[in-house]
């Protein structure tokens, strides 16, 4: 491939997809070193790609606000065609994204050949033939470009602000810098992925009885009712940080945490990026395809109750296949991720 000198990368729009999308970012940066490379994104995943040190800018495509409609999108491709990017990357598989590109005078432009884009890219990649990992499908992009796989860790950059934030918000509620720090994220952004609420609360209080853990529950607004239900439920007090925190402030919450124990969710997966201990509880969802990757310390508990997985049905109400992770289940995983960890050493997966 030649030396691009203006890069755009056209992402995807969920939060853990475009983390799963940074060490593809990553690759693109060490193979063209001197290029100005842009991310477009949509609003609700900006956090994630904010502090990239890969990344020179980042373009908003807010498909539900400035840019819904014909109007608005002729608006940011005139937006575009002004950036005069010669290389755009579409880690989305849409083919209005691609025909934007296209509209915006981007010459060249590599993607999937999915949704019968394939005549309008330069560089057509076929899809995996076998499902892969989120972080396997967009580097299998990175490979047809040139780019060499040297780190498939993906990222979560903070600074110093969201560190000193939540230190002072530690402080306040009693949690001091030698304390075990657990935080427990109990929400999911659908009901199926969510473990019992009586078990959080049970699990919570073995945690401080038994280890003497500070156990700070996260979330987003959303969480709320859910944080506030848990702590009725339970013996012990926790601290509730649900709807306290944005992103970048969650990342520095769990950075500072001992152990994050979290279902399939955004968080889980920041918390990975930060390199924190984390037990992932999966049930509908397919750890070979969106769960924890690279080389961070985590374990994923996840049990056999002969449904498929992945399994999409929202309108599922028995939730058998998380209900069938018992309290006993994570502590038993938990107890041995925390002796590894108190020896110095890493917990075997």
């Amino acid at each position: 491939m030649k030396n691009y000198g203006r890069i755009l990368i056209v992402e995807v729009n969920w939060l853990g997809d475009v983390l799963f999308s940074t060490p593809f970012i990553r690759a693109v940066r060490e193979r063209w070193k001197d290029a100005y490379i842009a991310c477009m994104v949509v609003p609700r995943c900006k956090e994630i790609l904010e502090y990239n040190p890969c990344i020179d800018e980042i373009i908003i495509y807010d498909e539900k606000g400035a840019h819904k409609g014909l109007l608005g999108k002729q608006r940011l491709i005139s937006s575009l065609r002004n950036k005069r990017f010669d290389f755009a990357i579409l880690l989305h598989r849409s083919f209005t994204r691609a025909l934007m590109a296209y509209l915006a005078g981007i010459k060249e432009r590599a993607g999937y050949t999915t949704k019968k884009r394939g005549v309008i890219l330069t560089h057509p990649v076929e899809p995996p033939d076998r499902p892969l990992h989120k972080v396997e499908y967009f580097l299998k992009i990175a490979e047809s470009i040139g780019c060499d796989i040297l780190n498939k860790d993906y990222e979560f950059f903070i600074s110093d602000r969201e560190r000193r934030y939540i230190a002072d918000r530690l402080s306040e509620n009693g949690v001091v810098k030698d304390d075990l720090l657990i935080v427990v994220n109990p929400g999911g952004n659908w009901l199926p992925k969510r473990w019992i609420e009586e078990n959080f609360a049970e699990l919570c209080d073995a945690l401080i009885t038994k280890y003497g853990a500070k156990i700070v529950l996260s979330g987003a607004e959303k969480d709320l009712q859910i944080a506030g239900r848990i702590k009725k439920r339970m013996n012990q007090n926790l601290v509730i940080f649900a709807g306290k925190t944005n992103l970048k402030e969650l990342g520095a919450l769990v950075e500072r945490a001992n152990f994050v124990i979290s279902g399939d969710s955004g968080p889980m997966h920041i918390a990975v990026a930060m390199k924190s201990n984390v037990i992932a509880l999966f049930g509908p969802t397919s750890p070979a395809l969106t769960g924890p990757y690279g080389k961070g310390n985590y374990r994923v508990i996840q049990k056999d109750t002969g449904c498929d997985v992945p399994c999409y049905d929202l309108a599922c109400d028995d939730y058998m296949c998380m209900k069938a992770i018992s309290v006993g289940d994570v502590l038993n995983v938990f107890d041995r991720m925390h002796s590894a960890w108190s020896e110095g050493n890493r917990f075997s997966l």
